[in-house]
C-alpha cells in the first residue's frame, strides 16, 4: 500500500498513513477523467436556447406582392428566413446536453483523479482541520504555511467555520467528502484531505 506522511494544521508531521492503493495509487486513466469532466459539465449547461422558426414569427398573413410583373423573384410571405425579421433556419431549441455514463465509469474516473494528484506529490493529508472560530486570515494563514496555491479542501463533515473562513479566498473550495468530484479535483492543482476524509472516500471508491 501507498503511504503518506500526516500532518496536523501547523505543518507538523504526526506519523503516516496507508492509503488504498485501488484508491489514490491506481492507473491514472486519462479518457476517464476526460469523459467525467464532459459528463459534469454537459449536466450544467441550461439547453434554454431558443429562436423562431417562420412558423413561429409574426406577420406574413398575405402574400407580399403579386408573382409576374415586377421584376423580383417571387415571394409567399415576408417570414421566410430572407427577410430581415424571418424565421431561422435550423435554429437552437431546448434540448437537454446530458448523457450517461455507467457508475463504474464515475467512480474509476474519480479513482483516476485522486491518484493523479498522489503521484504529482499534490496531496496533503490532515490529521484534522479545526478552527476556533471562522477567520478568513487564519485559513490563508495555514495556506501559507502549506504553501498551497489553488487548493481544494476535502472535510469529512459540514463544518461552518472551515467552510465560511475559506470562503472569500479566491482559488480555494471547501468540500465535504460525500461531494468530491473529478472537476473540482482537476481544477484546483492541490488536493488537501482530512483523515476522515480519506476513510470515507475508500470506503466509498474501494470496491
Amino acid at each position: 500500500m501507498a503511504k503518506i506522511t500526516i500532518y496536523d494544521v501547523q505543518k507538523n508531521a504526526v506519523g503516516e498513513r496507508d492509503l488504498a492503493d485501488t484508491v489514490f495509487n491506481d492507473d491514472v486513466k486519462g479518457y476517464l477523467i476526460h469523459d467525467m469532466v464532459r459528463y459534469q459539465l454537459a449536466k450544467r449547461r441550461q439547453g434554454t436556447a431558443k429562436t423562431k422558426g417562420r412558423s413561429e414569427v409574426a406577420g406574413g398573413g398575405k402574400k407580399p406582392y403579386r408573382q409576374k410583373g415586377t421584376g423580383n423573384a417571387r415571394q409567399g410571405t415576408v417570414r421566410a428566413p430572407q427577410f430581415v425579421g424571418g424565421g431561422a433556419v435550423f435554429g437552437p431549441v431546448p434540448r437537454d446536453y446530458s448523457f450517461k455514463l455507467n457508475r463504474k465509469v464515475k467512480k474509476a474516473a474519480l479513482r483516476s483523479a485522486l491518484s493523479a494528484r498522489f503521484k504529482e506529490e499534490k496531496l496533503t493529508v490532515l490529521n484534522s482541520l479545526k478552527l476556533e472560530k471562522i477567520s478568513t486570515r487564519g485559513f490563508a494563514e495555514f495556506l501559507k504555511r502549506f504553501e498551497l496555491d489553488g487548493t481544494l479542501v476535502v472535510i469529512e463533515e459540514s463544518d461552518p467555520t472551515v467552510e465560511l473562513s475559506a470562503r472569500n479566498i479566491p482559488g480555494v473550495k471547501v468540500l465535504r467528502a460525500e461531494g468530491v468530484n473529478v472537476y473540482d479535483i482537476m481544477k484546483y492543482p492541490n488536493l488537501v484531505l482530512t483523515e476522515g476524509a480519506v476513510t470515507q472516500l475508500e470506503g466509498a471508491l474501494a470496491s
